[in-house]
């Protein structure tokens, strides 16, 4: 499926608010962080949940250890009245990310392009070679070949 402009740019909207948010997760996890802010007893996390003290302890162990399951996420929150957030934030917008990857398989084409012509003594001048990188890489942005690693040459 393939993503439109309109699309990354509705999607990137809603991100926005994401991107300044600090991903500061306390040491011990936030699950533990939570139950002990609340001053609940494993024991009672364990009740609330329909397992045992251990196995609270087990999932506070496995959410330090990045191996909690989201489903797992989602119980303890609503067993703590909480509500769990969880999103996935580009490190920039959608659309700098694209154009970004779109220039640079733009940008291999036209380095295969002038070692071709390099060969074959047909060189083009600097203008018409960034001419070609910035239609190529319009049309890189609406191919299917976006994301798809070139053949490395030997």
């Amino acid at each position: 499926m393939r993503s439109t402009a309109r699309d990354r740019q509705i999607l990137d909207k809603r991100l926005a608010a994401w991107q300044s948010v600090s991903p500061a997760i306390p040491s011990r996890g936030w699950i533990r962080a939570i139950r002990e802010g609340l001053g609940m007893p494993l024991a009672e996390l364990g009740r609330r949940l329909g397992v045992t003290p251990q196995a609270v302890a087990q999932m506070e162990s496995s959410e330090n250890a990045g191996t909690i399951r989201v489903d797992t996420l989602r119980r303890v929150a609503d067993a703590l009245d909480c509500t769990l957030v969880y999103a996935i934030v580009p490190r920039s917008s959608l659309e700098e990310t694209v154009d970004r990857r779109a220039t640079e398989v733009a940008g291999g084409l036209v380095a295969h392009a002038r070692r071709t012509m390099h060969l074959e003594d047909q060189s083009g001048g600097d203008a018409d070679e960034q001419r070609l990188l910035r239609e190529l890489t319009e049309q890189v942005k609406r191919s299917p070949r976006l994301w798809f690693d070139a053949p490395r040459e030997q």
